[in-house]
This record gives structure tokens, C-alpha cells and sequence, in this order.
């Protein structure tokens, strides 16, 4: 089965070389029974790595079933000693946070991709555990760990058992029970190999080997073997292919790591959930600024140009006297019937007026418009009705009343129907507009809304209007539109053209939102770009708590490489609780965050709702995070070399 020779291992302590074996050679058959003794330092553990394929000789060869080993990959390795090998250890090296079928059916992870308790619990009763396999190693005895430790040996059916010291720190009962149970498996065909100093339990070996200095001392066969056996090659498979039932079952066991250090894992989860809570209200809170500042941009109307009359000069004297150009009903008229564009012109006449009822007294905005005011400024009535066309055109006394306005002269009473005072003209209220807040210093809700004609010729005594609402059809020709106005009324108003750009003023109410709109977008990115910087704080933190748990799990990481973990297998392990740690903390995160915004929402009076953009950007950067962060650690665990890791400590 095994055949060495030449076996040479050195180590490097300081600057001196320690020569741990020194040409050793020696064959092992199919299904004997060895024992290796010697004092300590002699090299019997090496030796017993070394053929466990723990370790790798410096020089010499290694054929198993007839194959050179000795040069393998440390994945090649695993998956042989997967394969080929069960391992016995002195301390046991049991998984105290697994039940016993648990730590039993761990190999399985490796080689069958799951856990089996049903093959598991076989193996039990077979040692005797039957009634135990659900007690974790804090619950039993010594003997009771090692047969479990024997157990967990035979689970990939082996056809070689390597025994460290398995009897040294059992009582004599104990010993006998697991002798016992190495020559009922010896009996059945497995090879078995010892590695003690006790006299006694070599002499129960068929051969026992006996080492000093590095060298084999002796080679004595107690008993012969019963037949000669045949070396049949290995049918293991060298495929590192990693299957996703694997990783599955590696989220479990970091969940169940996790939980078992509950107080650790909750700190390292907290710069996480801070830094997706700060991430998605702050997200929230941008949108809800935005929206906030679209609902009042539509309260001003869409698609919306602003007009008003210049200053021109002509040869260096201001026409007029400096007052701006006049924009007449005429002007109106003209502009509609010759730009298609076109979908609602609203004149706009204003001033100061001084209004009251009864005995009370307020001083307010009157702006004189048309019906289309309406549609143009979204702004229809909530209590009464607007004023028709026929009532401009004949200079009607009627008025539609903000609601600032209307608690002033009303206080909580209804409006609608009263007679106002405007400028000491009798105006009866007929409806009362939309609240729409405040707007930089001036309130919205602080107006009276007249019409056009009535407030040019009875409240002003002006035939021109101040400015002009045009109202365009679509957005995209909203550019061309503004043209074509100033081509109709510098045409008309005959301007010269070195004076045309500033005959007239157009204000875009488009440009305006999307203006608005691009400052709030920079000023949300800006946000969440210093609250990504605690996702990145809370990752370093999983970074430092993934490589204390490197550290503390040291030996088991070797247990697993010794029971045919490969790198990948590790590094998964350990990148899985890593991204359970942040996945967990971002789902919190969420959750805060939503507590966050509801608060602020009703506080703010703001709009803030969380999009599922930013859950998703948060919950994927958080889980991205736990890779980054936790694959350098995970490539750490995975490096180990599996006879250093077990020996840590």
C-alpha cells in the first residue's frame, strides 16, 4: 500500500537546520497493523504526517498504490487523504459547537458535499455512541470523544487509519475500549497505524517500528500477516469543482458560527447596518427633497415659459424713457395664431392691493389673469369655481381667494359667496385656490386671483399686461417655441436687431426644474457618498474580526484540511461568514433605515419613501463589502498548512 524511501525532513529553526527524519524506508502492507514508538523528538509524529500526507518530505520518495505522491499539489493532497485516509488524534480535535453526528459526518462536507446523519449515526452505534449523537463534546467523556473521533475516521470508508496517541489521554478503561475498537477495524481489512510511546499498546501491534534520531531502529513483525492483499489504485478523482449544495452548507455553518459568538458577530455587524441605514436614508432623504421640489416646480405649471418686456435703446437714449416695452392683449392674440406650439397663453397684471372685509383689514398680491390660468398653473379651485371667459370680458367684480388670504379676513369659515373690498372695490369670492406653500420669501397661498381685463381697467388703469405665461404642447419644443416667440414680438414691436436679445426676457421653467433637479441629484450622491464611508469603516471591521476568528480557529482549520478540506474549501467557509456577517447587517440596516425615514417623514413633512433602488444598491454593496473585505482573511485560512494549523498552540 505505502512504499517510502529516502525519506529525509529538515526544519529551519533560526539558523540552525533540524534533521527530523533521515533517510527513512519502510513499506506498509495492505492491512497490517503498525505501531511507531519512540521517545519524543525521535520523529515517529513526522514520520506519521508525513505518511498521513499531513506533510511533505523534504526529500525521498512517497508511492501510494504504486503513485508517486510526494510531488502533489496541497489539493491533490487533500483530496487523497479525503479519499484514502482517516486520522485519529490525540486531542480529539472535535468541533465543540457541532452535535457528535455533526462532527462525524463533517468529512462528508468535503466528499459528498452535505452532511448524512443517518450515516453518521450508523458509525456511532457501531462505537458504541448510538444514544449520544446528539450531544455536543462539552457533554462527554474522554473515551466517548475518541470514539467519535474514530467515528468521523471511517465515514469516507478509508483504507488506511492514521492513530496519534490515540489512547494518551484516556483512563485504562477508555484505553482498552478504543484498542478494542482498532482491531475489530483492522479485523474488517483497514490498515491501521500508531503513533504512541506507551509500551503496552505498541505491543498489541502485528509490527511494531521503533525510531530514534530520525532513523527506524527497528522493524519487528509480532504477527504475521493473515494474507497477502492486493494494492488496488485509488479511485479518487482530482476534481476541484465546487458544487453550490457546498456553499449552501458553508452559509449554514457561518450562521452557526456566527450565532455561537453572538456578541462578537453583533459588533462586527454594526458598521455594517450604520453605514446601509445611513446609505438608504440618506437616498431617502434626497428623493423626498426632490420630490418635494417637483411638487412645488408643477404647482408653477410644466412646460412653461415666462415672458416679460425689456429695455431698448435706441442711438444711446432708453425708448420710452427706460420703461419697458408694453406687451399688449394684441400681442397675446398674435403669438397664438402664428406659433402651433402653443397650447394656453395666460396675461399676467399685478400689484399691491389693500384688501378687507367687515372689520378686518389685509394687504396682499392681486394678479389679474384669464381662465387658462387653471390649467397653466395647476392651480383649480378646492372650495367654489373659477371665473369664466365671458366674466373677463366683462370686466366681472369676482375674485378666487389663496388660502392665506382667506384665513386672514375668514378665519376657519367658507369663503365662497362673501364680498371683499379690493382697493375699495366690491368683489364677491367665488372660489379659493390650491395651498401651495411658500416660495423662497413669498407665500403662494398670499394672492387674490382676479380677471385680466377687470384688473387692467377697474383695479390698475393700465392697457398692458406685466408679463405672460406660454404654455407649450411638448417638452422637446419648448427651445424652438421660445424662438419663435421673440421672432413674433420683436417683428411686431419692430426691434431693431442689434437690441433683439434684450427686447425681451424668457424665463424656461424647464431649465429652472432641471437645474433644481440636478443640484438635488449631486447633493443626494453627495450624502450617501459620505454615508458609503461607514460601509467601508464596517467592512474593515469584518476584515479584523474574520482574522481574530483565522487565529482562534487555527486548529480547526487544519482539522479540516487533515479530513480533505482543499483550499477553495476554506476560503468559502470563511468568505460565506463573511458575507453572512454583512448580508445580515445590511438587512438591518434596511430596517433601521425604514424606522429613520418614517420619523423624519413625519416630522419633515417631507414625501421620504425608500426606493427599491436604493435597498437593492445598499443590500448588494453591503454583501460586496463582506467579499471584499473578508477575502483576505478567508485566503489567509485557506493557506494554511494543515500539520502547522493543527499543531498551533
Amino acid at each position: 500500500m505505502i512504499e517510502i524511501s529516502g525519506i529525509k525532513k529538515s526544519y529551519k529553526m533560526g539558523d540552525n537546520i533540524v534533521e527530523a527524519l533521515r533517510d527513512v524506508t519502510l513499506t506498509i502492507e495492505d492491512g497490517d497493523f503498525v505501531a511507531i514508538m519512540g521517545p519524543s523528538g525521535s520523529g515517529k509524529s513526522t514520520l506519521m504526517h508525513i505518511l498521513g500526507l499531513l506533510d511533505v518530505p523534504t526529500s525521498g520518495s512517497y508511492k501510494l498504490h504504486g503513485r508517486e505522491v510526494s510531488k502533489l499539489s496541497e489539493d491533490e493532497l487533500a483530496i487523497l487523504r479525503r479519499d484514502e485516509i482517516g486520522f485519529i488524534f490525540q486531542q480529539f480535535n472535535l468541533l465543540p459547537r457541532m452535535p457528535a453526528w455533526q462532527n462525524v459526518s463533517l468529512p462528508l462536507l468535503y466528499s459528498e458535499k452535505k452532511f448524512d446523519q443517518d450515516k453518521a449515526q450508523s458509525l456511532l452505534e457501531q462505537v458504541g455512541l448510538g444514544t449520544r449523537g446528539d450531544h455536543k463534546s462539552n457533554e462527554l467523556s474522554g473515551g466517548q470523544q475518541q470514539r467519535v473521533a474514530i467515528a468521523r475516521s471511517l465515514i469516507n470508508s478509508p483504507k488506511i487509519i492514521f492513530a496519534d496517541e490515540p489512547t494518551g489521554n484516556l483512563d485504562s478503561k477508555s484505553e482498552k475500549e478504543i484498542m478494542g475498537i482498532l482491531k475489530s477495524l483492522n479485523a474488517q481489512g483497514i490498515t491501521i497505524v500508531i503513533v504512541t510511546h506507551e509500551e503496552e499498546i505498541g505491543e498489541q501491534a502485528n509490527r511494531l517500528i521503533r525510531m530514534r534520531d530520525g532513523v527506524v531502529q527497528s522493524d519487528e513483525r509480532k504477527v504475521p500477516l493473515a494474507q497477502e492483499r492486493s494494492s488496488n489504485q485509488s479511485n479518487q478523482s482530482l476534481d476541484s469543482e465546487f458544487h453550490f449544495g457546498e456553499m449552501i452548507e458553508h452559509f449554514h455553518q457561518g450562521w452557526k458560527t456566527l450565532a455561537a459568538n453572538k456578541v462578537r458577530s453583533g459588533l462586527s455587524m454594526l458598521g455594517i447596518l450604520i453605514g446601509v441605514a445611513a446609505v438608504v436614508t440618506m437616498l431617502a432623504l434626497g428623493k423626498g427633497a426632490q420630490q418635494s421640489i417637483e411638487k412645488q416646480l408643477s404647482s408653477m405649471g410644466s412646460n412653461l415659459l415666462i415672458l416679460r418686456a425689456g429695455n431698448v435703446r435706441v442711438a444711446g437714449v432708453a425708448q420710452e424713457s427706460g420703461v419697458r416695452i408694453r406687451i399688449s392683449m394684441d400681442d397675446l392674440a398674435a403669438m397664438k395664431a402664428q406659433i402651433p406650439a402653443i397650447k394656453n397663453v395666460v396675461p399676467n397684471v399685478g400689484g399691491r392691493g389693500q384688501v378687507t372685509y367687515l372689520n378686518k383689514n389685509w394687504n396682499t398680491y392681486v394678479n389679474g389673469v384669464t381662465s387658462s390660468f387653471v390649467e397653466v398653473r395647476n392651480s383649480e379651485p378646492v372650495l367654489g369655481r373659477f371665473f369664466s371667459d365671458a366674466e373677463n370680458q366683462r370686466r366681472a367684480t369676482v375674485a378666487v381667494i389663496g388660502r392665506t388670504v382667506s384665513r386672514e379676513l375668514f378665519g376657519e369659515r367658507s369663503p365662497i359667496g362673501e364680498v371683499i373690498k379690493i382697493n375699495r372695490i366690491n368683489f364677491t369670492v367665488i372660489g379659493m385656490l390650491p395651498e401651495k406653500g411658500g416660495q423662497g420669501p413669498s407665500d403662494q397661498d398670499d394672492r387674490i386671483v382676479v380677471p385680466v381685463m377687470t384688473a387692467m381697467y377697474r383695479l390698475f388703469g393700465r392697457n398692458y399686461v406685466d408679463s405672460v405665461d406660454v404654455e407649450v404642447s411638448q417638452k422637446e419644443l419648448i427651445d424652438e417655441t421660445q424662438d419663435s416667440v421673440k421672432e413674433v414680438l420683436n417683428s411686431r414691436h419692430r426691434i431693431p436687431l442689434s437690441q433683439q436679445d434684450d427686447a425681451f426676457q424668457i424665463f424656461n421653467m424647464a431649465d429652472l426644474q432641471q437645474a433644481i433637479e440636478s443640484s438635488s441629484k449631486t447633493m443626494s450622491m453627495l450624502l450617501s457618498s459620505i454615508a458609503a464611508i461607514s460601509l467601508l469603516v464596517g467592512g474593515i471591521g469584518i476584515m479584523n474580526i474574520m482574522l481574530v476568528s483565522v487565529t482562534e480557529r487555527t486548529r480547526e482549520i487544519g482539522l479540516r484540511k487533515a479530513i480533505g478540506g482543499r483550499k477553495v474549501d476554506i476560503l468559502m467557509q470563511f468568505l460565506a461568514e463573511s458575507v453572512v456577517v454583512s448580508v445580515i447587517g445590511g438587512l438591518l440596516g434596511i430596517g433601521l433605515a425604514w424606522g429613520v425615514t418614517t420619523a423624519l417623514a413625519s416630522v419633515m413633512g417631507w414625501p421620504m419613501t425608500i426606493s427599491l433602488d436604493a435597498v437593492g444598491l445598499s443590500f448588494f454593496f453591503s454583501a460586496f463589502i463582506g467579499i471584499v473585505f473578508g477575502l483576505y482573511p478567508a485566503k489567509k485560512a485557506s493557506e494554511l498548512h494543515p500539520i502547522d494549523a493543527l499543531r498551533y498552540e
